[in-house]
């Protein structure tokens, strides 16, 4: 391929003005818009059919998973995710056919993207398009699969994103989540089961937290540590999880 028609999308307008100005360094490459919302997304791709999209993961309603989903495996091009994503998704992106941009990224790293987009252009569009497509499976089904639990005779369905801890109290568990606290007679172990192990971390045999609404560690006493939540919730950890919360730090 000597000529790519790209398509960028991110909901930040400086985002988008900052790969257009890198790409102009690209000669081979012509942006043929730039959009911020996943719904124009996917309106642009099928009116531009254009061969890269560069594609934000993180936006509102309708993210970048989602624009990948609503496509069909003809529609979609090469896709270069744009993400802030923690480790655990960049290793998914690694190994796929599709490349990320970590932000903020560079001028350089943009070179190494293209260098890729350029060499795996030799595979056929149906190999890269369905390497993407599993992709996308392996991140939007643990991020979206809700929790069930069975509250005053009726079941409960939580989102993940709004769980900001559980701890026992007595023989019940209080799920804390944005607004409220549900309480159930269910095992903290059965619970933590069925909870996504990369974002939920048990710190405490009587708590789990959610990474995502951690705010601060802060040292307790002996070799402990108190977790601050966004919520401004403190849980203290046990000794049994230091090194949970350790390798939690050491990332």
């Amino acid at each position: 391929m000597t000529h790519v028609r790209a398509l960028i999308v991110d909901d930040e307008e400086p985002a988008r003005e900052l790969l257009r100005a890198f790409l102009s360094a690209w000669p081979e490459v012509e942006v043929v818009g730039d959009v911020g919302d996943g719904e124009t997304a996917v309106e642009a791709v099928r009116q531009q059919r254009p061969d890269l999209m560069f594609l934000d993961v993180q936006m509102p309603e309708m993210n970048g998973f989602d624009v990948v989903a609503a496509l069909s495996a003809e529609e979609t091009p090469v896709i270069v995710f744009v993400t802030a994503y923690d480790r655990y998704a960049l290793r998914a992106f690694e190994v796929s056919a599709c490349d990320y941009l970590l932000k903020p990224f560079d001028a350089d790293r943009l070179g190494a993207t293209m260098r890729r987009v350029f060499a795996r252009n030799q595979r056929t569009n149906q190999e890269v398009s369905a390497a993407i497509r599993a992709l996308v499976g392996q991140l939007r089904s643990p991020e979206e699969q809700q929790v069930i639990v069975k509250a005053d005779g009726r079941h409960v369905f939580l989102a993940p994103n709004d769980i900001a801890w559980l701890e026992v109290v007595g023989k019940e568990v209080r799920i804390h989540v944005t607004g409220a606290t549900i309480t159930v007679r269910e095992p903290l172990n059965s619970l933590a089961q069925r909870l996504d192990a990369t974002r939920f971390i048990r710190v405490h045999r009587s708590a789990i937290v959610n990474r995502a609404h951690i705010r601060e560690v802060q040292p307790w006493f002996k070799g402990d540590y108190v977790i601050i939540l966004r919520a401004g919730t403190r849980v203290v950890t046990g000794r049994s999880y230091r090194a949970v919360v350790q390798e939690l730090l050491a990332r």
